[in-house]
């Protein structure tokens, strides 16, 4: 099985750009927010860290059956970053399975960037050989548990640390 690589993604208003090192400036800016991270942990990260973390990011997956897919969303008429998504994807019993993240900087959210983000990078996985789409979002996340619900996701009844499992299935 063959590596599934990221390339752009285009929705009405954004770009989905492979994420490359010298985005950590800009978007150290953006996820600068410390209530940022009320949901997904940890706490905004300098410069620096931003670097070292996308170079370990676009190194790539230790497993060679695992594709990890990173992109900044790219605001065209603002011509700047306001957020990143995401998509890892391994095989599973039934296909490929790709689990998806976003997050928005705090000062672009409620504008719909997320959903648009996350809409167009699920059309994307539909045009891979990719059979399912999962996303974990904490209980209480209501802006990503609507993000999930405008890409096409439901809640499931699975749990994993803390979070509910929400999955897409895609039609092959």
């Amino acid at each position: 099985m063959s590596a599934i690589t990221t390339e752009a993604i285009r929705t009405d208003r954004l770009l989905l750009l492979p994420l490359r090192v010298d985005h950590a400036e800009e978007m150290a800016a953006v996820l600068s927010d410390p209530d940022l991270h009320t949901f997904i942990g940890g706490s905004p990260a300098g410069v620096d860290a931003l670097r070292s973390r996308y170079r370990r990011m676009l190194a790539g997956s230790p497993d060679p059956a695992v594709s990890w897919c990173n992109w900044v969303i790219l605001l065209q008429e603002r011509e700047c970053l306001t957020g990143t998504v995401q998509a890892t994807i391994a095989p599973a019993a039934d296909g490929l399975v790709a689990e998806i993240a976003w997050v928005v900087g705090t000062s672009w959210q409620r504008r719909g960037i997320a959903s648009e983000a996350a809409r167009g990078l699920v059309a994307w996985l539909g045009g891979k050989p990719v059979r399912s789409v999962i996303a974990h979002i904490h209980p209480d996340h209501e802006a990503s548990a609507a993000v999930a619900t405008a890409a096409g996701l439901t809640p499931t009844d699975q749990w994993q640390d803390g979070e509910i499992r929400w999955r897409l299935d895609l039609e092959r």
